[in-house]
């Protein structure tokens, strides 16, 4: 540390720490960490000048080198004697030490919560004490932890129970005084025998204590008796009897190793001694080192004592779980975590819900044709189109287009108004010259020099014609991003153009979230041509600078997925990819806003890190009971399977493309079986996977009755996770009939549902056999 501190200054002094503001002064730890950055570059070169300069300055300016030779050689000479000395505080040097180390890392305050209990924790009580005053361990002290070794030190734990007459006494020589009740909580088989044998051979005896009567071992009599003027019962040897010279705080010192923090007045109320009487010996106690006082116990409330090593115990235990958090989780458990970091585990219900959910899906490209039915439809309950189309009339949310998928669809962008000048990129325009259409270059001058225009004025000022062109020719703006509407509706209507009479029924009273008269316009105007067209360039204030851009981008993808990697952004289709956004990523890191670290195995090792998200991964390790289970469409951001997470390994073989038969190109069978998921999953349209406590228990794709599963190879997890995703999918199968849908599964794994495993608990989740395969049971509704 002295070295890195003296190498900072050297560097400085050198001009080799540029700053962002010349003449205005860097934080302190801006400068520890350029400096730091500096010295792990330099220190490959042994004659870089800054080096030899720090090594001039701690030898001969900071060491005396003359003093530490005399004092060597009077060593060698045997005129100074060396002794070792093993203390229980730190040395006045040490505790110099101790407190440069900590002054080096004060600005290290920003890191998640189990890093700052585990650097809090490691360091040494008596300098905490020095430090802080009066040592407040609650927030540091893990309560889980605590119980465990109480529960140790009473054995109350089942490996700790006694057995037999003998454990039995022995029990009572470490930890004293017991009820009946109390004995039968510390053995085995719960049974009184042992005591009843002790007593008989005067290895025990029942004693009376405040009313009650304990029994203790024949050896503790004399501190019993001389204590609490406990008459001696006849038959016990005089050499049992011999007084002790302080019985109060053999009491007090056995209490104390035997339990947790504890209060003066839990002591004094066991024995029924004083409250002065039991402050005085512990705080002789304290004086010799035995026990400590200070706040302990998470959750209390009063000053406590704690012996020394079942405080140190504690505090290791505790260190040693905090750390097993900072190591890096389990890749099902960033699944959990996005999911519940997106609000998919429970959604809620409202406008503010809506608004929350595109603020967190702003800037991801999502498929139009199943945004409202999937995507948002999993964070937000009874949710209503309604709800976005009030919101868009308000103002608050922005949509534009992506690119075209297929005939009738397309990826589109939501935003908040507020947040479309930083988190949208105009696209480059195109000069007629370049084949940009003619009308599609009329509507952009029109709308340009007019406003936000309907579709009968905008189709006039173009020169009439046929409208389906100038209806063509708006939608090839939109998938170009020049263009958007006022309403989602026309989104709606352009993902389901062939709502025809075939639709009618849907049409009918009593169908879920249809009114029974519907509105139709009396102008010709096709449904995705309705609301106001207007350039998204006319929604844009002052322009955003490209580091503002990159910089509201981290944090829009942070605030997104919590815990970000590279392949996360795979999905993104963010212009320049990573390393458009890496800037900013470290710019933020430097600041001390996001952390860097590899916080999931094996995703990478580029993680960045809200260190709110931290805290909610690291809490997330423990698989929740009952399982959550979630079902999302598989391009929705919440799925990492696909981008962030590979897909699993698939349930059923995969047979080699035909050109790879026979021709000696065929690959092996471990690479087979690898790329078997990319070949069998996709993050398509129309596709959805159901997640159980973050692990991909099933694929479904788009309009097949096949259904892939993916179960634990052990039980009890088998069957948990079994019933769980049957239970889900008669969930589903009951919405997607109340949508004049169905859902049906003829084969599992490449196999007859019937013949699977599977098929136990469809049935026990109200699923029926038909010859095609397994479907729900009609839910009657009742007649309008």
């Amino acid at each position: 540390s002295l070295f890195a501190a003296k190498f900072r200054e050297v560097a400085a002094r050198a001009l080799l720490l540029p700053k962002r503001r010349p003449g205005g002064r860097a934080p302190l730890w801006q400068q520890r960490k350029k400096a730091a950055d500096l010295l792990a570059a330099a220190s490959k070169y042994g004659s870089f000048p800054m080096l030899l300069e720090t090594y001039r300055e701690c030898l001969r300016e900071i060491f005396d080198i003359s003093s530490l030779r005399e004092v060597l050689r009077k060593v060698r000479e045997r005129t100074i004697r060396v002794t070792t000395v093993d203390s229980e505080r730190p040395s006045p040097f040490a505790s110099a030490l101790l407190f440069s180390y900590i002054a080096n890392y004060i600005y290290e305050g920003d890191a998640p919560l189990a890093e700052r209990r585990a650097q809090a924790l490691s360091i040494d009580q008596n300098q905490l004490r020095e430090l802080l005053g009066d040592v407040d361990l609650r927030e540091l002290l893990d309560i889980d932890v605590l119980d465990q070794v109480e529960s140790r030190l009473q054995s109350l734990d089942e490996e700790y129970r006694v057995k037999n007459a003998d454990g039995l006494h022995d029990l009572l020589l470490r930890i004293g005084d017991l009820r009946e009740d109390e004995i039968v909580l510390r053995s085995v088989d719960g049974r009184l025998e042992p005591l009843r044998e002790l007593i008989s051979v005067r290895r025990a005896i029942p004693i009376r204590i405040l009313g009650e009567t304990r029994y203790i071992a024949v050896e503790d009599m004399v501190r019993f008796r001389d204590t609490l003027g406990v008459p001696t019962p006849p038959g016990i040897p005089e050499a049992l009897l011999t007084p002790v010279a302080n019985p109060i705080g053999d009491l007090v010192r056995r209490y104390a190793r035997t339990h947790g923090p504890f209060t003066t007045m839990n002591l004094a109320a066991r024995f029924g001694f004083p409250a002065a009487l039991v402050e005085a010996e512990l705080k002789q106690l304290q004086a010799s080192g035995r026990v400590v006082d200070g706040e302990f116990r998470p959750g209390g409330a009063h000053h406590e004592w704690c012996e020394s090593e079942v405080l140190r115990l504690i505090r290791s235990k505790s260190l040693s779980k905090l750390r097993k958090e900072i190591e890096p989780v389990d890749q099902v458990v960033l699944a959990r975590l996005v999911t519940r970091w997106q609000g998919v585990v429970r959604p809620r219900r409202g406008l503010d819900a809506v608004l929350d959910a595109v603020e967190v899906l702003q800037g991801a490209p999502l498929p139009a044709s199943v945004l409202e039915s999937e995507i948002l439809r999993a964070r937000v309950s009874d949710y209503s189109p309604g709800e976005l189309d009030t919101l868009m009339a308000a103002g608050e949310i922005i949509w534009c287009g992506v690119e075209p998928l297929g005939e009738h669809n397309g990826r589109i962008n939501l935003f908040l108004a507020d947040h479309l000048t930083k988190l949208w990129k105009p696209p480059v325009e195109q000069q007629p010259s370049e084949g940009f259409p003619a009308r599609e270059q009329q509507i952009l001058d029109i709308l340009k020099a007019e406003g936000a225009l309907f579709f009968d004025t905008l189709h006039q000022a173009v020169g009439g014609g046929y409208p389906g062109d100038t209806l063509s020719a708006l939608w090839n703006l939109v998938w170009r991003g020049l263009i958007t509407n006022d309403t989602f509706h026309v989104v709606r209507s352009y993902t389901r153009p062939a709502a025809k009479a075939r639709n009618r029924d849907a049409r009918l009273p009593g169908s879920p979230g249809l009114s029974p008269r519907q509105f139709h316009s009396r102008r010709t105007v096709h449904p995705s041509g309705q609301g106001r067209w207007y350039l998204l360039l006319s929604r844009i204030g002052a322009t955003a600078s490209s580091s503002e851009s990159s910089l509201a981008q981290a944090q829009n993808l942070l605030h997104r997925y919590g815990v970000l990697t590279r392949e996360a952004l795979l999905a993104e289709n963010i212009s320049g990819g990573f390393s458009a956004i890496y800037p900013a990523l470290k710019a933020l890191e430097d600041s001390g806003r996001i952390r860097r670290g590899l916080f999931v195995a094996s995703v990478g090792a580029t993680q960045f890190a809200v260190p709110a998200a931290l805290d909610l991964l690291r809490s997330s390790r423990i698989e929740p009971d009952p399982p959550e289970v979630v079902y999302l469409a598989s391009t929705d951001p919440a799925n990492p399977y696909g981008t962030s997470l590979k897909w699993p390994a698939s349930p059923v073989n995969v047979e080699e493309p035909e050109e790879d038969r026979g021709n000696g190109n065929a690959t092996d069978g471990a690479k087979s079986r690898d790329e078997s998921g990319a070949r069998l999953f996709a993050r398509a349209v129309g596709s959805s996977v159901i997640l159980v406590n973050g692990r991909m228990a099933a694929y479904l794709k788009r309009n097949s009755p096949e259904l892939l599963i993916f179960l634990p190879e052990e039980e009890p997890e088998r069957s948990q996770v079994a019933r769980a995703l049957a239970m889900k999918l008669g969930e589903l199968a009951l919405q997607f009939q109340s949508r004049r849908s169905g859902l049906l599964i003829s084969r599992i794994n490449s196999a007859s549902a019937r013949s699977h495993p599977m098929a136990g608990f469809l049935v026990e989740a109200n699923f029926v056999s038909t010859p095609l395969g397994f479907q729900m049971k009609r839910v009657a509704t009742p007649s309008p």
